[in-house]
């Protein structure tokens, strides 16, 4: 993991609504052109339904951004998508998850047209025929299709000014003749993520400050291309391949370390200061392949659906770590410690996956289903001889004694191996004009074992995973007339941990700030309840709880430890179960347009209840004992969104659009979390097939990251972490060919389930 994606990591773990990391994630497919009729958001059985067709927004603008103004859909740092009151929303396209990573999603639907959307599904609560994970809501794009052969296609190119200049462009194609559907797309982009910290750890004897600078320049390379062929009236068959390749050489971060102490007689010892320089090069391969074939078996709907799919994952990381003597004024000394890393991961997966939906005539639907995974990764250090941390005298020369190889503490080879069944069967049915229902479940059977080479510790040698899993739900929906509509729903998930989570290697930030991943880490549930109140298809009641047992999350764990007769706290943010949580929401909401639809708002408002229950003193991997860590505080917070189109002229032609979001402080894993809010505004000139915007994100400054933390037991823990999210935006969008030609179907991926855990 690059530094500045492991730092991201650490900071938004534990968020519900801000984020960021990722996470892991969710995925996409592609997207195509569309007439604009009406506007519509009404509830249906166990989902939103938001019909874009006329909204204004959509025209001449990006997947993402129409995603980004969909009622209950969020984001808060302009890379991931988050449904109100969810860890992640993973994006199905025509009700099939999509088959990209996480990583290329977002500058894949940045690059994407949204005319092609017909109308936006939000599921909060996925049923049993969803393979989804923890408490993961659903964004399905329901994509139009026209019926004519021919040839039509989009571009798209932009650029973005922030603390660093990026560009980005992309072309999307589409041909239809007679049986045959292709739909292509390339895009590419580039930027300088910069970011500032402020690190600030320890206790009243002893205390480190570390602040600076992280700058991470990104090349990207993605693309699809899909090839589907009817074979008959009744069957189809299709080939869907996808690549993504990511390039950061040049990464680096610069942090001045102060550092602070007393002796045992509580006498405040002269001040230590030394400055440490990373430097990363780092680049990422990330190829699928899926092969679908769909039969549909009768007139009312039945179809049965098999997919089996191939994934290879590649990622090389080289890091230099070094850490000068210095000065107050930040005058470099002689070297004091260097620290050599290659990290590398290869993950390939083989999976398959079978659906059989069954419809009666009597309003009665049976799902059944199955998929398999096998997964196998290989982070292999071994055959790299440059994983050394070499510590100086003070001249900055080698001591010999004292340099010893990083991986005697960590295995020099993890192979992970993991297989994956699971069957589930959903009953879904229509009582009444008024009451419908649906109960399922997925059986899940996971066995896993990791092995290393490890001479110094034996527990991680062979590490066996297996465990069952039951996963019941159930949905009601009552329409109790046209204007009211109530809805209840349980849900049962697990949360497996991604797989550079189960890497036992330490990524350094400073030789005493560093996190750890951890292979022992065991698979979370999450139980969900949720009710709903629909009013005239615009107004919205959601309250919803959600209670997860052994939560995977990064823990900071801290001791004192002496170096060259200083006292120095030494952090670990180590990945891990921490405990349990509660998570309590109660969200009304609207969307609705007003002033014969010159104003088009979507506005939510409710409060979050977070109680944490964790506790921690022990590093996994190691066995050293810390001062315990403990996090059992309860918040209450205010979480606020708003998104608003004025059209300007009657022409439709000219539109404003101004947006705004909330997230008041907050308790998660780390501690407690500052507020963050973010105020941005755009304009979007429309003129045949061209489309002009201009945007501009977070115009207060106020979108910044800010945890602080303090432990009964005198230690404390501080991150300040400004991303610089103002940015402006200009793009433009040219849309060509025939407008009517079908959409070619969109094709579901048997590795979507292995995909959100590669990042």
């Amino acid at each position: 993991m690059k530094t500045k994606t492991l730092i991201a990591a650490i900071f938004f773990s534990g968020l519900i609504y801000a984020q960021e990391t990722k996470t892991d994630s969710a995925k996409t497919k592609n997207i195509e052109a569309v007439t604009l009729t009406k506007q519509v958001f009404k509830k249906q059985s166990d989902r939103f339904v938001y019909d874009v067709a006329a909204s204004p927004v959509a025209k001449g603008n990006t997947a993402f951004n129409l995603l980004k103004q969909t009622p209950l859909v969020s984001s808060t740092d302009d890379k991931t998508l988050k449904i109100i009151g969810k860890n992640n929303a993973v994006i199905f396209i025509n009700g099939r998850k999509t088959n990209m990573d996480a990583e290329s999603l977002t500058q894949f639907l940045k690059n994407t047209p949204a005319e092609n959307i017909q109308k936006i599904e939000v599921i909060t609560l996925p049923g049993s025929e969803f393979q989804v994970e923890s408490s993961d809501g659903i964004i399905n794009i329901v994509l139009k299709k026209k019926m004519t052969d021919g040839l039509n296609g989009n571009m798209r190119m932009g650029n973005s000014q922030s603390y660093y200049n990026s560009s980005y462009a992309g072309l999307s194609l589409n041909y239809r003749k007679d049986k045959l559907g292709i739909s292509s797309n390339i895009n590419t982009s580039q930027n300088i993520q910069e970011q500032y910290y402020i690190l600030r750890n320890g206790s009243d004897k002893a205390s480190n400050q570390s602040e600076g600078r992280v700058t991470d320049p990104n090349k990207n390379l993605g693309g699809y291309l899909n090839i589907d062929y009817q074979l008959n009236d009744n069957s189809n068959l299709a080939l869907t391949y996808n690549s993504w390749a990511n390039r950061s050489y040049g990464s680096t971060s610069n942090l001045f370390n102060t550092i602070n102490s007393k002796n045992d007689a509580g006498v405040a010892l002269p001040t230590k200061y030394n400055y440490t320089k990373n430097l990363e090069n780092a680049r990422s391969y990330n190829n699928s392949l899926n092969l679908n074939y769909e039969l549909k078996t009768d007139t009312l709907g039945s179809k049965l659906n098999l997919n089996a799919a191939y994934l290879n994952y590649k990622r090389f990381q080289n890091a230099d770590n070094i850490t000068y003597r210095s000065d107050v004024f930040q005058n470099l000394g002689p070297k004091m410690i260097e620290i050599n890393q290659s990290t590398p991961q290869i993950i390939n997966n083989f999976s398959f996956l079978g659906d059989y939906i069954k419809k009666f005539k009597n309003d009665f639907t049976v799902s059944i289903g199955g998929n398999f995974n096998k997964t196998k990764t290989d982070n292999d250090t071994e055959s790299n001889t440059n994983n050394y941390i070499y510590f100086k005298d003070g001249n900055g020369n080698d001591t010999n004694d004292l340099k010893e190889i990083i991986l005697t503490q960590n295995p020099n080879l993890f192979i992970y191996d993991e297989n994956i069944y699971g069957f589930y069967l959903t009953l879904e049915k229509k009582l009444s004009d008024k009451f419908s229902g649906k109960i399922g479940s997925r059986y899940e059977i996971t066995n896993s074992v990791g092995k290393s080479d490890n001479a110094q510790n034996e527990s991680l040698r062979n590490i066996k995973r297996n465990y069952n899993n039951f996963l019941p739900y159930v949905s009601l929906n009552y329409a109790i007339n046209d204007n009211n509509n109530v809805s209840y729903a349980f849900s049962s998930r697990m949360r497996r941990p991604s797989f550079w989570e189960l890497n036992p290697v330490k990524n350094f930030l400073t030789d005493v700030n560093y996190t750890q991943n951890n292979p022992f880490v065991k698979a979370s549930s999450v139980y969900t309840n949720e009710f709903t109140y629909m009013f005239k298809n615009s107004y919205f009641l959601i309250l919803n709880h959600s209670y997860s047992k052994n939560v995977i999350t990064q823990v900071p764990l801290q001791r004192e430890i002496v170096k060259d007769g200083v006292n120095y706290k030494e952090l670990r943010y180590i990945r891990t179960n921490f405990g349990d949580k509660q998570e309590m929401s109660a969200m009304i909401g609207m969307q609705k347009s007003f002033f014969k639809q010159y104003l088009t708002s979507n506005f939510n408002i409710g409060i979050q209840r977070n109680v944490n229950d964790g506790f921690l003193n022990t590093d996994p991997i190691t066995g050293d004992i810390f001062p315990d860590y403990v996090n059992k505080i309860k918040s209450n917070s205010l979480l606020i969104q708003t998104n608003n189109t004025v059209r300007l002229d009657k022409n439709k032609t000219w539109f404003l659009g101004v947006n705004y979001w909330y997230v008041d402080n907050q308790q998660i894993e780390l501690g407690r979390l500052k507020s963050l809010m973010s105020l941005d505004a755009n304009i979007k000139k429309v003129w045949n097939d061209w489309t002009f915007t201009l945007e501009i994100y977070d115009l207060l400054k106020t979108n910044k990251v800010v945890i602080t933390d303090y432990q009964d037991n005198g230690n404390f823990n501080y991150i300040n972490q400004n991303q610089y999210n103002q940015s402006v935006n200009f793009s433009i969008t040219y849309n060509f060919g025939n407008k009517k030609v079908q959409k070619i179907r969109d094709i579901s991926s048997a590795d979507k389930d292995i995909k959100n855990r590669t990042r």
